[in-house]
């Protein structure tokens, strides 16, 4: 009996500690997730977009086509990738991570830019659909170019949640909250894009077949306003992009030993903190984050020719992420 006692209480013991671990292992993955916002607001922004045009049909299971290629992604290519990474060349981290931070700037700034110089946005559109496929290719084309778009911003979203894991943890920790993130970010992004995709055809049904006339106003107003959220979306979007591709140039120099530009926009928001009272670490936050923000623009801006140039001497169209 005492020995079996004692195999209980070392269960109940193996229990515990596995218990701890797996709320461990969530709670680094959701505080990881966090850090990579920008990105994960970018990609539920855009990817409505490969939906738009097809039938109604069609949406949820475009949308399920493309979560489960974001999966494959993160979890079958760039986690081992992350972990290699990790375990054998941390040293690459930062200037990896540095990388991506300029891509999301110069996507932000291009954005910007087709948004003030609308000849260039019609030239690029009228090309593209010149190039459009027709029938049944047009599904398949949309879903690949969704699919290659996200691993772009999936590499970049694993390697912002790698670099925000503690370290010296044990491999394993690290492999699961990494694969936990990955989880939680695609649910996160394609739940909200299914939803994004279908608000119109159920402010649609609210409207026809709602039985109280309250329902069919909030139905029509979901329809009427589905336009004007849509492209708040894609300016929280690009926002986000360039805010977080910023921020993520200015704490990579920080890391690498360029301190500058972290303590001088650093100095910058505190001073300009320091009096307003309670609102303070409102005020350094949000002057911090526009800052970061106009260098994002600045790299993003400077990148755009550079990127125009390289594509012209390859000689293949520039496919833009987005």
């Amino acid at each position: 009996m005492s020995g079996l006692i004692a195999l209980l209480d070392d269960v109940a013991a193996i229990a515990k500690v596995a218990s701890a671990s797996v709320d461990d292992i969530v709670g680094q993955a959701v505080k990881a997730s966090s850090k990579a916002a920008g990105a994960v607001i970018d990609d539920a922004a855009v990817t409505p977009k490969y939906v738009h045009g097809f039938d109604a049909s069609r949406e949820i299971p475009i949308v399920w086509k493309i979560a489960r290629g974001s999966l494959f992604n993160k979890i079958v290519i760039l986690l081992p990738i992350a972990l290699a990474l990790s375990a054998f060349a941390p040293i690459l981290i930062y200037p990896l991570l540095m990388l991506g931070g300029g891509y999301l700037c110069y996507e932000g700034a291009e954005k910007v830019w087709h948004a003030i110089s609308p000849a260039h946005h019609d030239q690029a559109e009228a090309v593209a659909k010149k190039m459009t496929p027709d029938g049944a290719h047009l599904e398949e084309q949309k879903v690949k170019g969704a699919i290659k778009t996200d691993f772009i911003l999936s590499a970049e979203i694993m390697t912002i949640v790698l670099s925000a894991l503690p370290e010296g943890q044990p491999f394993w920790l690290e492999a699961s909250a990494l694969a936990v993130a990955g989880i939680l970010i695609t649910v996160a992004v394609y739940g909200a894009v299914a939803l994004i995709v279908k608000a119109d055809d159920l402010g649609l049904h609210m409207a026809a077949a709602g039985r109280l006339a309250a329902t069919r106003r909030l139905g029509t107003f979901i329809v009427n306003a589905m336009p004007a959220f849509m492209q708040l979306l894609i300016i929280v979007g690009t926002a986000a992009m360039i805010w977080v591709g910023g921020s993520i140039l200015v704490h990579g120099l920080h890391e690498l030993g360029w301190h500058l530009p972290y303590e001088t926009i650093h100095h910058i928001a505190v001073d300009l903190a320091e009096g307003a009272g309670e609102a303070a670490g409102a005020v350094e936050w949000g002057v911090t984050a526009f800052l970061d923000g106009v260098i994002g623009l600045i790299v993003g801006g400077a990148l755009i020719p550079v990127v125009s140039v390289a594509s012209g001497l390859f000689g293949g169209k520039k496919e833009g992420a987005h």
